[in-house]
């Protein structure tokens, strides 16, 4: 069974909750190639109507990051909590993006 969260992003400055960015949390288990039974965690970050990022956990291995191909860039507003939710700045994420270790792809 997958357990499900959404909160709304809060303002690092005011603290306040800001209006149509949202973090939605969900939470399951898998089996991995060895047959254990390992939690997944997937981070998703929404701006208005869309889907900008995605961030799977998967027990011990690396998270997978994937951007939205047409909105990870889509408004000074959006990049500004895109920033926030992958903790690092949009030269940052441009250059994981060129390096491959960031994923475009569609996630509406």
């Amino acid at each position: 069974m997958r357990k499900i969260k959404v909160h709304q992003m809060t303002s690092p400055r005011t603290g306040r909750p800001v209006a149509n960015q949202f973090i939605i949390k969900s939470e399951g288990r898998f089996k991995n190639d060895v047959g254990q039974i390992k939690t997944s965690i997937i981070k998703t970050f929404q701006s208005y109507d869309s889907i900008i990022a995605r961030i799977t956990y998967k027990g011990w291995d690396t998270p997978i990051v994937e951007l939205d191909k047409n909105y990870w860039d889509y408004s000074r507003t959006t990049s500004k909590y895109r920033n926030e939710f992958l903790n690092e700045g949009t030269q940052e994420t441009r250059e994981k993006i060129k390096n491959k270790e960031y994923k475009l792809v569609n996630l509406n």
